[in-house]
C-alpha cells in the first residue's frame, strides 16, 4: 500500500546549491513531511505554484541573479495564499525583518537549526490546511445542493435538523485533522467516524475501539503494540491499534473516560505522529487519522481536571455533535422502515404489515436509548412476529419499561417559581400527550391514564370556552 503524501500540497524548497535541496529533502522525508519539490531556478517558481498547487515555500534569500525579497513580493502579490519562510544569514536580521513586513510567514538564520525548521513547518502546514479547509468549506455552501455521496449512505435521516450536520461531516472528511464526535449513547457517533473514513479517500484501514475502563499500562499497549518479550508474560510481539490504522482512521470511542496518563500519550501522539511500542528503542511513525467520540461533556471534564486542556483543543480542531433521537423525531419514520427492512432480511421473515398506531406510539417516546433502543424494538418485535399486522405489544412494554425505570425528580430539587396549580398543570399534562401522540385521542388517553371518552370530553370543553372567547 502506498502511503498518502504529508502534506497534501507540495513545499517548494528553493535553493540554488543541489546539495542544499538534497538535505533539507531527506531531513523532512525522514521527519514524515514527504510532499517535497526541490527547486534551483527561482525564476521558474511562479509557473510551478500555479501548475502544483504549492502551500508552502522555503526560501533561500541568497540566489544569485534574484533578489529573494524581490521572489517573495512577487508571491505575496499573486499567490496570497501561500505561506513563505525566508532563511537568512545570521547577520541579516534587518534583512529578516524586512521579509516579514513583506508578508513572510516565519524565519531561519543560517547555519538551519533542523529541529527548528521542522518545527516551523508543520506550524505552517496546519495553518495551510485550515485555511484550504475553510475555503473548500465556503465553495461547498455556496455552490448548488448536490447528492449526498455514498459514504454517508448508512445514515438515515429526513435532513431537516441532521442535514446542516452531515454537509459539515462531508467537508471535514478529507482533512487529516482530528475529529471530536460528541453525543448520547445511542446516537450513531460510530457510523459518523465510519463515514468520515469512508469518505476521505484514506487507503488504511478503519480501526475502533472503545478506551473506557481501560488503565494506562492497557491503553498504551493495545494503542502502541509491543516487541517480544517486553514484559513479564509476552510471548511474541504485538501489532498497536495505531499501526494497524496507518493511513487509515483510528477511532477512540468514551474517550472522556480516558485516564490522565493515557492523555498525556494520546496527545504526543498526535502532535508529533511518532511513537515507541512497549520494549522497543526503534521510533515509529504514524499517519492514522484520529477520530474520538464520547457521551461526556468534556467542557465540565476540564473544570473538573479530568481532562487535559491541551489535548481537547487538539481534539476540537473539528467537532461535530449529533443531537439525540427526541429532537428530531421527523427521522423516526425514516428509521423505522429501514429497521423494519433490515430485520425482515436479517431474522428472515417477511416485512410485517404495519399497524397505523406504530407511528404516534414511538413519537410519544424520548428514546433515551436513541437510535440504537428504536433499532433493538423493531427487531424484538419482528422476531416475536408470527403473520398478519405486526403487534404493538413489545412496543408497549419496552416503552412503559423505560417510564417505570426513569429517574424521579430528587427531594428537594428546585423548581421555577412560582408553582402552577393542578389545574394548570393538568392542563400542561393534556397538552403535551396530545402533542407527544400527535392528536391521536386514544394514544393520548393511554399516556395520561385515562378513557378515550375522558380525552374526547375535555377536548369538547377546551373548544367551547375558546368559542365563548373568541
Amino acid at each position: 500500500m502506498s502511503e498518502r503524501p504529508y502534506p497534501a500540497f507540495p513545499i517548494a524548497i528553493v535553493d540554488d546549491e543541489e546539495y542544499t535541496l538534497v538535505c533539507v529533502e531527506d531531513l523532512l522525508r525522514a521527519e514524515g513531511i514527504t510532499n517535497v519539490l526541490p527547486v534551483r531556478d527561482p525564476k521558474a517558481l511562479p509557473a510551478l505554484i500555479e501548475e502544483s498547487s504549492i502551500g508552502l515555500v522555503l526560501l533561500d534569500l541568497a540566489l544569485p541573479g534574484m533578489d529573494g525579497r524581490e521572489l517573495l513580493a512577487l508571491i505575496r502579490r499573486d499567490h496570497p495564499q501561500v505561506a513563505v519562510i525566508v532563511i537568512t544569514g545570521n547577520r541579516d536580521i534587518e534583512r529578516a525583518v524586512e521579509c516579514m513586513r513583506l508578508g513572510a510567514s516565519d524565519y531561519l538564520t543560517k547555519p538551519v537549526d533542523g529541529a527548528r525548521m521542522v518545527i516551523s513547518l508543520r506550524h505552517l502546514i496546519e495553518m495551510q490546511e485550515l485555511v484550504n479547509e475553510n475555503l473548500d468549506m465556503r465553495d461547498r455552501l455556496l455552490s448548488p445542493r448536490r447528492e449526498r455521496s455514498a459514504a454517508f449512505g448508512a445514515i438515515t435521516t429526513a435532513g431537516q435538523t441532521m442535514g446542516p450536520i452531515l454537509d459539515y461531516a462531508e467537508m471535514i472528511a478529507p482533512s487529516s485533522h482530528p475529529v471530536l464526535i460528541t453525543g448520547e449513547t445511542g446516537v450513531g457517533k460510530e457510523l459518523f467516524a465510519k463515514a468520515i473514513h469512508d469518505q476521505s479517500g484514506r487507503e488504511g484501514d478503519f480501526v475502533a475501539v472503545n478506551v473506557a475502563g481501560l488503565d494506562d499500562a492497557f491503553f498504551s499497549d493495545l494503542l502502541f503494540g509491543h516487541r517480544a518479550g517486553a514484559y513479564t508474560g509476552s510471548q511474541g510481539g504485538l501489532e498497536g491499534l495505531i499501526e494497524r490504522a496507518n493511513n487509515g482512521s483510528l477511532f477512540l470511542d468514551e474517550i472522556g473516560d480516558l485516564s490522565h496518563s493515557s492523555q498525556v500519550k494520546l496527545l504526543r501522539v498526535i502532535e508529533s505522529g511518532e511513537y515507541y511500542p512497549l520494549g522497543s528503542d526503534l521510533l515509529k511513525r504514524s499517519k492514522a487519522r484520529i477520530i474520538v467520540a464520547t457521551n461526556r461533556d468534556l467542557r465540565k471534564a476540564l473544570e473538573s481536571g479530568e481532562f487535559r486542556k491541551d489535548l481537547f483543543f487538539r481534539l476540537n480542531g473539528h467537532r461535530l455533535h449529533i443531537p439525540p433521537l427526541r429532537e428530531r423525531k421527523e427521522d423516526i419514520p425514516f428509521l423505522v422502515e429501514r429497521f423494519f427492512a433490515e430485520s425482515a432480511v436479517e431474522l428472515s421473515k417477511k416485512f410485517p404489515s404495519l399497524p397505523p398506531e406504530l407511528s404516534g406510539l414511538l413519537r410519544s417516546h424520548d428514546f433515551p436509548g436513541n437510535v440504537r433502543e428504536l433499532r433493538a424494538m423493531i427487531f424484538d418485535a419482528v422476531n416475536c412476529h408470527k403473520g398478519g399486522v405486526l403487534s404493538l405489544r413489545s412496543f408497549k412494554e419496552a416503552i412503559d419499561e423505560k417510564r417505570r425505570t426513569a429517574v424521579a425528580t430528587p427531594a428537594g430539587m428546585a423548581f421555577p417559581c412560582p408553582l402552577p396549580t393542578l389545574k394548570e398543570l393538568s392542563g400542561l399534562l393534556f397538552d403535551e400527550a396530545l402533542r407527544r401522540a400527535d392528536g391521536n385521542q386514544s394514544l393520548a388517553a393511554r399516556l395520561l391514564g385515562i378513557s378515550p371518552q375522558a380525552v374526547s370530553k375535555r377536548l369538547k370543553a377546551k373548544q367551547t370556552k375558546a368559542d365563548n372567547l373568541g
